[in-house]
């Protein structure tokens, strides 16, 4: 058997159609296949590599700490200098109400912790969450999703959940003294990049504060500089009690995390004792990886540039098939008059060396998410290619 065969009988299949291309290197802003052919990468693994693949300080990272320690004991017991640091260094780029972090395994599993602190610390049960929202594809995740098409298969899913389109008057006025917590994306990434309104989002936020509810911002597509700003919630003068982060997190390697205040993380430490527990979150590997990518970012200035390039995508992509460009920063989706023309759209750049996606709720509209670091010359080639196939 070759390697695509073993791939479909041996490695669980997510889709009836998998892209199926066989890498073998990743290096910059590029795949290449096993064929040698390289393919300019216009999403990062879906906003994981904000830095580009295989950055050399995050490779250096990886070997230094694989050659210290790798796993050692469940998250939380033994102090491990690769989690301190990197929390430390977090929390000196947050707000001072969010310095303290609890690293997981993935975006979804900080979804999953995130629930669970805002549950524990209010002692009220029901949440709100958004139509058309996304949050990672755990049950827990699954029932603040906003889709009724990916959740249906799987009920019965959590109870006390309440569903609102985002943006919307609705929403804020079901905020009420029983709403353990309101969860959101900054920017709502599946649902083809739609982006709150400003008075809203301040709005919200008074309302979840006046009934002692809290806001969760999920930023685990938005963050670590790709809406122009470190994080998305700064572009709207709002501060979450929880934020969700993951992706880019750990700089290609696998890491979530939720971060709120200590007093209120410290509710998850008694009443019962280990009300929060990982065996694998916060691995030193990732954590000393996730560290690296996060300070190429800060010393590159890696986010300065990124307005600059999203205009340079809007200023290109002209052509009378595309219905509407939505973007914040280099989250872009690009509106076409079908799922089908995406997906034709699609294979043709695959052909011609460019790797895109979609969007779950929005398959009607390509994704664009490079890594911050492509040039402008790449966009210039990007956009070529999709005017050309279009």
């Amino acid at each position: 058997m070759n390697t695509r065969q073993l791939f479909q009988q041996h490695v669980a299949q997510t889709s009836p159609a998998p892209v199926g291309l066989e890498i073998v290197a990743a290096s910059g802003n590029y795949l290449y296949d096993i064929d040698s052919k390289k393919y300019l990468d216009l999403i990062g693994g879906i906003s994981v590599c904000n830095i580009g693949h295989s950055h050399p300080e995050v490779v250096k990272a990886i070997k230094l700490q694989a050659e210290q320690y790798l796993h050692v004991m469940v998250y939380g017991e033994l102090i491990q200098s690769p989690q301190v640091k990197y929390a430390e260094l977090l929390a000196r780029h947050l707000p001072a109400s969010l310095s303290c972090v609890y690293f997981t395994n993935s975006g979804t599993e900080a979804t999953e912790g995130a629930l669970k602190l805002a549950r524990r610390s209010t002692g009220r049960t029901d949440i709100i969450s958004c139509n058309n929202a996304y949050h990672g594809n755990t049950l827990g995740s699954l029932s603040v999703m906003g889709s009724e098409y990916w959740r249906n298969a799987f009920r019965p899913l959590m109870p006390g959940i309440w569903r609102y389109d985002y943006n919307s008057d609705e929403l804020i006025d079901a905020v009420n003294p029983h709403t353990a917590c309101v969860i959101i994306e900054t920017v709502q990434g599946e649902a083809g990049v739609i982006t709150p309104q400003l008075s809203w989002l301040q709005r919200l936020r008074k309302k979840c504060t006046d009934m002692g509810t809290l806001l969760i911002m999920d930023e685990i597509q938005s963050g670590f500089g790709r809406t122009g700003k470190l994080w998305g919630f700064e572009h709207y003068g709002v501060i979450p009690d929880i934020l969700l982060l993951g992706k880019a997190l750990g700089g290609g390697m696998p890491l979530g995390a939720f971060v709120s205040s200590a007093p209120l993380m410290n509710t998850l430490t008694s009443n019962p004792v280990l009300g929060h527990i990982t065996t694998f979150g916060g691995h030193p590997v990732c954590c000393a990886a996730g560290m690296a990518a996060f300070q190429v970012l800060l010393n590159e200035q890696l986010t300065e540039s990124v307005p600059a390039k999203e205009n340079l995508f809007h200023s290109l992509l002209i052509h009378p098939a595309i219905k509407a460009i939505r973007s914040k920063g280099l989250l872009i989706a690009v509106e076409l008059e079908s799922s089908d023309k995406v997906m034709q759209v699609l294979n043709a750049c695959l052909a011609k060396g460019l790797f895109s996606d979609w969007f779950l709720f929005a398959a009607n509209c390509i994704r664009i998410a490079p890594p911050l670091t492509i040039s402008e010359e790449e966009i210039k080639t990007a956009c070529e290619i999709i005017l050309s196939c279009l």
